[in-house]
């Protein structure tokens, strides 16, 4: 039985991966909260003055959705508290935060992680995939899915965030350590939109999930 958690970049697909996985496990999936999300408008017009307010909103929402999912099997997150620093560390180099905001964040953040274990009963989920798209492809999803506060239309500084942002993902992978993980090629097996990519993509997750937990393949 395991826990998964889903990460990659703005238009990665970890939404409709999470649905697909959560019906194929017949489990729960647990969505980053967006559409009802009050303070990210503000962020997309005033991103200097709300980049902190933000990220601790989606801080507090992560940390509520990972222990509520870590207490179950087989439920999947579209977004985890464990990319969080990323998020808001590109934010802060970007100089959208100030040095006590950042130190604020960290030492939160680094408190939420210390007490998870103790709060979810479990010490980490049992797998991370890594949705990987070219920054093209990221570029086609966010137009395609059409939230204005997103585009690039709307504001062309979004452009090299969004750039920066793709980059950082390949980095943030290598680096991460916190339970297994795989990392799933998005242009190569388009998911989204073909079955057959559907069917290779939830194959290689459960060959992953079987060998994670020391299972014959």
């Amino acid at each position: 039985m395991s826990v998964i958690v889903l990460a990659g970049t703005i238009g990665a697909g970890k939404s409709s991966l999470t649905a697909l996985l959560a019906n194929y496990l017949g489990s729960q999936a647990f969505y980053e909260s967006v559409d009802d999300n009050e303070v990210l408008p503000l962020f997309y017009a005033d991103p200097n003055k709300y980049a902190f307010l933000l990220q601790i909103y989606f801080l507090n929402k992560r940390f509520e959705s990972i222990k509520k999912a870590l207490k179950d099997d087989n439920n999947v997150l579209d977004r985890s508290i464990y990319e969080d620093s990323l998020l808001f560390h590109l934010n802060a180099d970007l100089g959208r935060a100030t040095e006590t905001e950042v130190q604020v964040y960290d030492e939160l953040l680094a408190n939420m992680l210390e007490e998870l274990p103790y709060a979810a009963h479990k010490k980490h989920p049992d797998l991370l995939i890594h949705i990987r798209v070219s920054f093209e492809t990221m570029l086609k999803r966010i137009e395609k899915r059409g939230r204005e506060f997103e585009q690039i239309s709307y504001d062309p500084s979004l452009y090299e965030y969004y750039q920066e942002l793709n980059r950082r993902y390949d980095q943030w992978f290598e680096a991460y350590d916190a339970s297994p993980k795989i990392q799933i090629d998005g242009d190569e097996m388009n998911f989204v939109e073909d079955t057959e990519a559907t069917e290779k993509v939830l194959t290689l997750i459960e060959q992953k999930l079987k060998e994670v937990r020391g299972e014959t393949l």
